[in-house]
């Protein structure tokens, strides 16, 4: 017996004048309709927050504010007392009253960014090394951290949040760096230098030739002749202070070390304030290397970019 599949009937109807009757071609080869799964998608994770963000609201929320009470209550006794509103002592009261407000804030407000802040960020120890670099926080050892104000629920969940610190850090390829990043002596720095230490020079010969502030004139011209030489011997010198790429590091005291002899390194830095002073540290086999950037055409933040990414492509080339 004989058995014909089901036969499709085509039927070639006539276009109609209104275009709009026409029926659309269709040359879709997948369903009309979404599935459950796509039409009801899961609920994504909460994004985590960058450092960068983190320690930019941390500014916003703390230092910004902190700021406008400090320098606003001062401020607003003096316009009082040249209103003769209030007496002249008023003033001294300002300034004692807006540093201890300003105290009271940052201990509140320091303890809600701290737990938003390292509860929603990745990296936490990052972000703890740039709190403190960029002065949010303070360093441990700082008796400082002792007049933060803690509920038992924010100790507690502190407790909770250290638990983070047992994971590394994770990190990406910046794959806007070249192949090789070298570091030179930053000529606008060197000029700018350059200029105030010229100024310090000639207060200092004005005030020995126009005045009887010997003393104090000596001092700046001694000042200004000493930095100045630095800073025109910087000036001129073109060499490339620090080499890295996905080979290694070379500086100029030390020959290339390969990225499977350098360990720990990073930037770090010392001092605290208006006196830090950022250093580009890493050990290697049987030595060490320490060399201030400040004075580099790189800041402390792009350079531990450059040590991350160059670290990453040295892996990947030899894995």
């Amino acid at each position: 017996m004989l058995v014909l599949a089901k036969p499709k009937l085509v039927a070639c109807l006539p276009a109609s004048d209104f275009p709009l009757e026409n029926p659309r071609t269709q040359t879709r080869n997948f369903p009309y309709t979404n599935t459950l799964a796509v039409i009801c998608p899961k609920p994504r994770m909460k994004e985590q927050i960058t450092v960068s963000e983190a320690i930019t609201k941390g500014h916003l929320i703390i230092n910004v504010p902190v700021m406008i009470i400090m320098f606003g209550v001062p401020g607003i006794a003096m316009y009082l007392f040249i209103e003769k509103i209030v007496p002249n002592w008023t003033i001294g009261i300002g300034f004692f009253l807006g540093f201890g407000l300003a105290w009271l804030y940052w201990s509140f407000a320091i303890t809600k960014w701290r737990l938003w802040a390292f509860e929603n960020v990745r990296n936490v120890h990052e972000l703890k090394k740039r709190a403190i670099q960029s002065g949010l926080i303070w360093a441990e050892s700082k008796w400082y951290n002792k007049t933060e104000l803690k509920s038992e629920k924010d100790k507690s969940k502190w407790k909770e949040l250290l638990k983070k610190f047992e994971r590394k850090d994770e990190y990406i390829e910046d794959h806007s760096l070249p192949n090789k990043t070298t570091i030179y002596y930053s000529k606008f720095k060197n000029t700018y230098d350059l200029i105030i230490m010229f100024g310090a020079l000639g207060i200092g010969l004005f005030l020995l030739i126009k005045s009887d502030s010997y003393i104090i004139g000596s001092v700046l011209i001694l000042v200004g002749a000493y930095f100045g030489f630095k800073e025109i011997k910087q000036l001129l010198d073109t060499n490339p202070q620090i080499i890295i790429d996905n080979k290694g590091i070379k500086t100029i005291t030390l020959e290339l070390k390969s990225w499977s002899e350098i360990k720990n390194e990073e930037v770090v830095m010392e001092g605290s304030g208006k006196t830090s002073q950022f250093y580009l540290v890493f050990n290697y086999k049987n030595g060490s290397e320490k060399i201030l950037i400040d004075d580099f055409n790189i800041s402390a933040k792009k350079l531990e970019i450059a040590l991350r990414t160059y670290r990453i492509r040295n892996n990947k080339n030899y894995r």
